[in-house]
């Protein structure tokens, strides 16, 4: 075999060798229902493009039955408003789950990739009547550190009007914690 013909079949293997590491790098290593069993706290903001800003504590609790993560969030806002929003996502494959939660029209699909989480639903800022719905699209990453860091965009329609920052943490390591 020519030498050029060596270097390019050596090039070619190393091509694949790397291919096929960075698929298997994007293996599921966050798992809703590792992270959020037990108790997690967070700390978040939301900032409206109207100069609106709203800051919140959010103690979270999840339970995992074999198929479903039950999510008890207690909102804690700096204005003293305090609201219990409940989330259950289904597993339905590896990465892939359906978000429900009462204040949510249809579903969340959530798709994990590796260390991020991305899913986009809408949601009645007036829960109790049905109204004011809006999209969020959030993208979740795992962090080295082991928290967790969600960014969402709010949109109206097809203009973005918000935006969302949370920081998880599992409740042991809640010291880690860095407020938006």
């Amino acid at each position: 075999m020519p030498a050029s013909m060596t270097k390019f079949a050596i090039r070619l293997l190393a091509a694949f060798a790397l291919l096929f590491a960075t698929a298997a790098s994007a293996k599921e290593t966050f798992k809703f229902e590792e992270y959020f069993l037990g108790k997690t706290v967070a700390y978040g903001k939301f900032s409206a493009i109207n100069g609106v800003k709203r800051t919140f504590k959010v103690d979270l609790r999840g339970t995992w039955n074999g198929k479903t993560l039950k999510l008890i969030e207690d909102f804690a806002y700096d204005d003293g408003v305090n609201e219990r929003k409940i989330w259950y996502f289904t597993k339905i494959g590896p990465g892939r789950y359906i978000g429900k939660r009462d204040d949510v029209e249809g579903v969340a699909n959530v798709r994990i990739r590796g260390n991020t989480a991305r899913y986009s639903y809408k949601l009645y800022l007036d829960a109790k009547n049905r109204s004011n719905l809006v999209r969020l699209r959030d993208k979740m990453v795992l962090l080295p550190d082991g928290t967790v860091r969600n960014t969402a965009t709010v949109f109206k329609g097809i203009l973005p009007v918000g935006r969302v920052v949370v920081n998880f943490a599992r409740a042991k390591d809640a010291h880690k914690l860095k407020r938006p």
